[in-house]
């Protein structure tokens, strides 16, 4: 039965993880900046990646080290993004060989991950020099992966972090995993990094597989801002410790182990999306009887990235008009006669729209309902059995502040 548990990253059996300040962030010498993730044995490991065309320097050496599915640990660095940067896949490579060493591993063994500024030489020398004292402060801990979790944030203003336990084979098994998103996120991965573990065994291919699938459905359906960023990546670690027979093809175990993975990532992109810079809501836009999955996540994607609709939630004003006009551009081909619209949170459910007319409604229930922080827009289409749920935030004056000056 899956359930979530405490954890985060070390959750799974075999996992270890710590954070500590190297000084890659000047600015602020109490916070952490460097994090890292071990496990006490190989594992099979995957990982997913930005789709911009301009990528940072630890997304190429990630591919060459996953050449062989294989890894044990992951070294990552916010307050520099080594993206654009002089020396940049040199000094990602120098990251890998320091945590190498210290683990007593293969520098190929080790992942690599930065976040924060783009186009600055990393200060790899002081993460080099703060390796020992990261490797010592490893933990099999909630608090280590706390650790871990603050270590990678950037303009996030809370960690992100969960875990869930589930059944394969007859034996239980572990997912946990942190991650960091604030801004520049958009479908199709955004500033964000994530870090997942688990000990099911399951092979290179089998986990490559189950973690596409779940970033589908997962990151590649949130939106802050409508910016994808250079350094996005996601990857998982199966060290196979729970003793399952390993995952060799789909069926029952590889299910079961979708589905939880599932349910960490989208847990964890809720989290990433609710966290949005500036933010002071999370929506959530749900679109059902479209004619197809794909039709309902472009719609509800359009919906959660529309700047207009995302001020009118800042504002809470029950402005549907908003939220048909983005269905409308989307590219999608419905009949808008046929639409409906809920607006909807803990403070009650109100239809704003039907047959793609407006109603009339009590404004007040309205603005009430909207100034809840966690708020749904709730979409149906009459044209089919298919739905797809997305995840995007407000936009508000904080966004320009944290913005406007993000580099000097």
């Amino acid at each position: 039965m899956l359930k979530f548990i405490d954890g985060g990253v070390c959750a799974a059996q075999g996992f270890r993880a710590a954070g500590v300040h190297a000084g890659v962030k000047t600015h602020a010498e109490w916070k952490k900046d460097v994090a890292l993730i071990v496990s006490d044995v190989e594992c099979a490991a995957a990982a997913v990646f930005t789709k911009n065309v301009v990528k940072a320097a630890p997304i190429h050496v990630d591919r060459r080290h996953l050449a062989d599915g294989r890894a044990r640990a992951v070294i990552a660095n916010s307050g520099n993004a080594n993206a654009c940067a002089p020396q940049g896949e040199e000094n990602a490579e120098r990251m890998c060989a320091a945590a190498a060493r210290a683990i007593g591993c293969k520098p190929e063994d080790v992942l690599v991950s930065s976040t924060g500024v783009i186009g600055q030489r990393i200060n790899v020398e002081a993460i080099e020099a703060a390796v020992p004292a990261l490797y010592a402060a490893l933990e099999r801990s909630a608090e280590a992966s706390d650790a871990a979790g603050h270590a990678i944030m950037t303009t996030d203003t809370v960690k992100k972090e969960a875990a869930v336990e589930t059944t394969v084979g007859g034996r239980t098994v572990r997912l946990g995993g942190v991650a960091k998103g604030s801004g520049m996120i958009h479908p199709n991965m955004g500033t964000m990094l994530c870090f997942l573990t688990t000990d099911c065994a399951v092979s290179p291919e089998m986990i490559k597989a189950a973690l596409l699938e779940t970033a589908a459905v997962s990151f590649n359906r949130i939106s802050v801002d409508g910016d994808t960023s250079t350094n996005d990546t996601c990857c998982v670690l199966a060290n196979g410790l729970a003793g399952n027979e390993p995952i060799t093809a789909k069926g029952p175990d590889y299910d079961a182990f979708l589905e939880a993975l599932k349910a960490l990532c989208v847990e964890l992109a809720k989290e990433m999306a609710s966290d949005g810079e500036g933010a002071r809501h999370l929506i959530t836009c749900s679109v059902t009887g479209a004619k197809s999955e794909q039709s309902a996540e472009t719609i509800a994607k359009s919906v959660v990235s529309s700047t207009l609709t995302k001020a009118a939630i800042f504002g809470a004003d029950a402005n549907w008009g908003r939220v048909l006009c983005a269905m409308g551009y989307s590219g999608e081909e419905f009949d808008p006669d046929k639409v409906s619209v809920h607006f909807a949170s803990a403070a009650g459910d109100i239809q704003v729209c039907a047959g793609g007319r407006g109603l009339d409604f009590d404004e007040d229930l309205a603005k009430k309902i909207l100034t809840e922080h966690d708020v749904e827009i709730n979409i149906s289409m009459g044209e089919g059995e298919a739905s797809c749920i997305c995840w995007g935030c407000d936009i508000t004056y904080d966004y320009i502040k944290i913005n406007g000056d993000y580099r000097t």
